[in-house]
């Protein structure tokens, strides 16, 4: 049972297992350097990457690394970094209660590390709230619908482009576990940040301050002042080359690619200037969207999808080598930022500067 709490450690059960510890948290985060190792790492991955980062393999160091890594972040007293965290645990939830649905036959398993959808369910109170639609998918009562689809990015997610059945709400099964991603992301982000006690933050000092230099070095916003198409990932750089071929791209699509280029540095009008070639471009609503995504009219600054996410839609395209070993696109561009030399780096920006003025003469 420890493993299972180990890999969702928002469980209910998961914080008895934590609190049935002999030892308390003092002495954990004084004595502990494993668990305090991982709960660091769990932080730091979140504000990189978007999720947690490997498991350990003890599963007790896993386990305790949670609480303490709410510890860390409530010491940070950033809000964006909660905002980052509590997405991050949920993004990465979102991934392994996916791979566990496609291990259906290791889930009979006692020593299962899985948990089923309608475990999943009830641990949030829907489970009648949603039920099977006979037509296929499920059906989402209204009322639960519209508190977790609030903060989901595109429009189609509002209720008013959705069918509604008798007070009901149809969606597929990646729509459904994204919606109880959302209420994993809230039940993580309520209750952060806390007070910590004296005794504990002492002895968690040093990390936070190595905390707070990674959310200096990422300007808060993981921004990079540095836009080299050359050097996107294979999705983003597909994405972008649909915007410039004029197609209509789907919500999910759009929103990848627009949150990629806001993250990377671009400003809201070079976005919306992109979007121009579409037949179908709106200036007022593409700006809306953008500045939506970017945090500047919603409480929300979104980052763009993992690369589970990507796949889970169909915009994970020409994956190369490097796609195999990185969790997310973000990354996959700051490691190719990285691996490029200065006289690179200038050339390149001399030559998006040149096609940028070539194309306002």
């Amino acid at each position: 049972m420890q493993r299972l709490h180990a890999r969702y450690p928002f469980l209910e059960a998961a914080r008895e297992t934590v609190a049935t510890e002999a030892v308390d948290l003092a002495t954990i985060v004084e004595r502990e350097d494993e668990v305090v190792d991982r709960a660091r790492q769990r932080v730091i991955t979140a504000i990189e990457d978007g999720e947690t980062g490997e498991p350990h393999r003890d599963t007790r160091v896993e386990l305790l690394s949670y609480p303490v890594a709410r510890v860390l972040v409530s010491m940070v007293d950033e809000r964006v970094l909660v905002r980052r965290y509590a997405r991050a645990e949920a993004e990465t939830a979102f991934e392994r209660f996916a791979a566990d649905r496609e291990r259906t036959t290791e889930l009979k398993s006692v020593e299962s590390t899985g948990i089923d959808l309608e475990e999943l369910l009830a641990e949030f109170d829907l489970t009648d709230a949603i039920r099977s639609d006979p037509d296929g998918g499920y059906l989402v009562d209204v009322g639960a619908y519209l508190p977790l689809a609030a903060d989901l990015w595109g429009d189609e997610w509002r209720l008013v482009n959705r069918p509604l059945r008798r007070g009901n709400v149809p969606v597929g099964e990646t729509e459904l576990l994204e919606l109880v991603r959302e209420a994993i992301r809230d039940r993580i982000e309520d209750g952060l940040p806390f007070e910590v006690p004296e005794s504990i933050a002492g002895a968690l000092s040093s990390d936070v301050e190595e905390i707070r230099a990674v959310l200096a070095d990422l300007d808060l916003t993981r921004e990079i002042d540095t836009v080299v198409p050359d050097l996107f990932p294979p999705c983003m750089k597909a994405l972008l080359d649909d915007v410039q071929k004029g197609e209509h791209l789907p919500h999910h699509s759009r929103f990848a690619i627009t949150a990629f280029l806001a993250s990377i540095g671009m400003e809201t009008d070079e976005i919306v200037d992109l979007y121009r070639v579409n037949s179908s471009f709106g200036e007022e609503m593409t700006r809306y969207q953008t500045d939506h995504i970017r945090g500047e009219t919603s409480p929300t600054e979104y980052s763009p999808p993992s690369c589970a996410t990507m796949q889970s839609y169909g915009d994970c395209v020409n994956k190369d080598d490097l796609c195999e070993r990185i969790p997310h696109p973000m990354a996959y561009y700051e490691q190719r930022i990285d691996d490029a030399d200065d006289d690179e780096l200038e050339d390149w920006r001399e030559s998006t500067a040149g096609e940028t003025e070539s194309a306002g003469d």
